[in-house]
């Protein structure tokens, strides 16, 4: 498997250089040369398959011979352990619940195939591997859940001061062992940046050996295109056309989406729904792209203003995407629709979701419901619902003025003792962090 950066499209690498770099060294994004097709009769069969062994076939296929297909099961099948179920509210709706794995949200999927992947690259090297990552919310949890305790790698974590729930905030900082947390006095673009910075600093990347685990990272991409096709496998081949609501910010998880589209899965539609941080939905509209201090809201995991998939996704829509091609904006919004969701509309979307179908959609999922409602057509709208509603807790309680069950796993963090570093948003306190810790 080969990619190429969106910065330089001749400088091309292999499936390891591209995981454990993270970034190019021309702050691209790295992006396969090539999406082949899965088989006609896999996709006409995907019925009788198991999740992971949708996993494993869409995996193989893109990665050819690259890894030992025996090498590869064992990485997809670790990942791979919880299910991914479409759950119909009625003839018009269904929800995807992305929550079952451990730390409840959809990036669990990415975060545990990133770390077998990289545990199977980082074989026999003697200095440590360090994964920076900058969350809004679920990543961070994920990322901490499925490296911890893997050999030969630390993590660091940067989030947002007062950007993160309470719960999600646990998560990042109560395990302890090689994962570390940086409380950041900024926003999740700050982090972003920070994260950036520090992957394209060379003198800090000769003494401290750095990846990320951000959707900036194709590893984090590939695993997400696999609920894409275990979706489509538990929807009624009745004819109607199937279209795929996806709560966005980062714009990792759609762009997966198109990943699998290219391969072969039939989608209809995609739909990005955003909370008022809309600079996508705002370029859809417009051919605009004017990205900007991101504001915070009700879900919070998407409350960023400048999406680094933006970059992946003009790719995929025509690689020789050059500022002021107006043609690119069309093939964009061919594709895509865009909706922005207030907080307001998204607590309404909470409570209309738990009146109409007695089902507990999160802060996420109502943005993906709200957007949805707004589709002028009579499609099969499946909305993704990326994380589970205990993870908003206050929130959640406060807009459907009743209890939320909280699932044990994510109870027992309440009362363990944080322990997480703070600094400003800057990148040279990041640097001297990462410095004094890890050179």
């Amino acid at each position: 498997m080969k990619l190429y950066s969106t910065r330089n499209m001749n400088h091309i690498v292999d499936l390891k250089e591209a995981v454990m770099r993270g970034l190019p060294p021309d702050n691209g994004l790295y992006m396969p040369l090539n999406f082949p097709k899965l088989p006609d009769d896999f996709i006409k069969n995907i019925k009788n398959y198991t999740f992971q062994e949708i996993s494993f076939e869409v995996c193989k296929t893109l990665f050819g011979d690259y890894i030992p297909e025996s090498d590869l099961k064992e990485i997809v099948y670790n990942a791979i352990q919880f299910p991914a179920p479409v759950v119909p509210l009625d003839d018009e709706f269904s929800v995807l619940e992305l929550f079952h794995g451990p730390s409840l949200a959809f990036k669990d999927f990415g975060a545990r195939f990133m770390a077998q992947l990289m545990s199977y690259f980082n074989r026999g090297n003697e200095k440590e591997l360090v994964i920076l990552v900058a969350t809004s919310g679920d990543t961070g949890g994920a990322v901490a859940s499925g490296f911890l305790d893997v050999p030969g790698i630390k993590v660091v974590i940067l989030y947002p001061n007062g950007g993160v729930s309470e719960l999600q905030e646990c998560q990042l900082t109560t395990l302890g062992s090689n994962i570390s947390a940086i409380r950041v006095d900024g926003t999740f673009d700050d982090c972003q940046a920070m994260v950036k910075r520090a992957f394209l600093d060379k003198d800090l990347n000769e003494s401290v050996r750095l990846t990320s685990a951000n959707s900036i990272n194709i590893a984090r991409l590939i695993p997400q295109s696999f609920y894409y096709f275990e979706a489509y496998k538990q929807l009624p081949n009745d004819g109607k056309k199937n279209t795929f609501i996806v709560p966005s910010g980062n714009f990792g998880n759609l762009t997966a989406g198109f990943f699998a589209k290219l391969m072969g899965l039939p989608i209809d539609n995609f739909v990005a729904a955003t909370n008022v941080n809309d600079v996508v939905p705002e370029y859809i509209e417009t051919g605009e792209y004017k990205p900007r201090k991101s504001v915070r809201t009700l879900s919070n995991a998407m409350d960023v203003g400048n999406p680094s998939n933006f970059a992946r996704l003009l790719y995929l829509f025509d690689p020789m995407f050059s500022d002021g091609d107006s043609s690119t904006w069309n093939i964009f919004k061919e594709n895509l629709q865009g909706f922005s969701v207030s907080d307001t509309d998204t607590e309404d979307g909470v409570r209309e979701v738990s009146q109409r179908f007695n089902y507990c959609i999160d802060p996420h999922g109502a943005v993906g419901y709200v957007a949805g409602k707004r589709i002028e057509d009579d499609s099969r709208k499946v909305v993704f619902e990326t994380a589970h509603p205990s993870k908003f807790l206050s929130d959640m309680e406060r807009i459907l003025d009743s209890k939320v069950e909280v699932p044990q796993r994510l109870l027992v963090l309440k009362d363990k003792k944080k322990d997480f570093d703070s600094m400003g948003a800057d990148s040279e306190l990041l640097r001297s962090y990462l410095l004094s810790k890890f050179s």
